[in-house]
């Protein structure tokens, strides 16, 4: 079983930083990052996901709705063979992403990725190994021909035993209103999952950012998305002209009952009230 929850509700230690912050002398994109990312887990499961499902390395990634394209960067100062595009609509985002990649990266590794201003339904590159769907954003679109559509141009860009990896999650919590928060060193992190409609499948959902002086950035970033479950997704993969679409699920700790960090292909899950899994587009 699997109990954890989004990733949007997470907090991993081991990006915190120490000392207090105030909303007038933050940035919500590295905010963002220390909340909610975790590049180096990412790349341990495209690596451990392409083990499991091909012959060969992985050397090419393409991250649609890249943001601040730390998995991009990550991905490519992993090893010298990786390279790396990113694709997103947002210049703020982008332009903050293009600034860390000269601090993060040298000059070698810098050119090996590739930012790029684009709509991921239209843009076109380079066919690559592997293309990711990550913290959950193409939930961004709400009508089933829309995201088939873009499981098209997915598949269109990957190589021809290439693999599209998406993330998902669920469980029960999923659809209750409610905010949950997380103490950050420095901040508090607040998932505020604000509107869910049973009809329509469509949610609301806020980060909001609160801090030790009591000043607060509320809905620093914004979700209206559908809330898509597994079963769908799975088939929208197949009708868009992938092989198959392949679950990987997230074990136990026995001892805290929450995930454990170690992943497999299931075909049958267990209702946690929150969990996150990946769902693998095989081409």
């Amino acid at each position: 079983m699997s109990t954890t929850k989004p990733k949007h509700e997470g907090a991993r230690s081991k990006k915190r930083k120490q000392g207090w912050r105030t909303a007038e002398g933050s940035d919500i994109h590295e905010l963002y990052e220390l909340s909610v990312q975790d590049p180096d887990n990412e790349v341990d499961i495209i690596k451990q996901i392409w083990k499991d499902q091909r012959g060969r390395p992985c050397c090419s990634i393409r991250e649609d709705f890249c943001g601040t394209a730390a998995v991009a960067m990550r991905w490519v100062a992993d090893d010298a063979s990786h390279s790396a595009v990113g694709v997103d609509l947002d210049d703020d985002v982008l332009a903050w992403a293009i600034n860390k990649k000269s601090e993060r990266l040298n000059d070698e590794q810098s050119e090996r990725v590739t930012l790029i201003k684009g709509d991921v339904l239209s843009t076109t590159t380079n066919a690559v190994d592997c293309l990711l769907a990550h913290n959950f954003s193409y939930y961004i679109f709400k009508k089933r021909q829309q995201v088939i559509e873009y499981f098209k141009t997915a598949h269109s860009e990957l190589v021809d035993d290439g693999l599209f990896i998406l993330d998902c999650y669920g469980g029960s919590d999923s659809f209750v209103e409610m905010e949950e928060s997380r103490d950050m060193d420095g901040f508090t992190y607040v998932w505020d999952q604000h509107k869910y409609d049973p009809i329509t499948g469509d949610v609301v959902n806020y980060i909001h950012f609160h801090f030790p002086d009591g000043t607060k950035l509320d809905r620093a970033f914004t979700y209206e998305w559908r809330l898509w479950t597994i079963p769908e997704i799975r088939e929208m993969l197949l009708e868009a002209g992938f092989e198959k679409a392949t679950v990987y699920w997230e074990g136990t700790d026995e001892e805290t009952e929450e995930g454990n960090g170690e992943w497999e292909p299931l075909e049958c899950g267990e209702a946690c009230e929150g969990w996150i899994a990946y769902i693998v587009g095989v081409r």
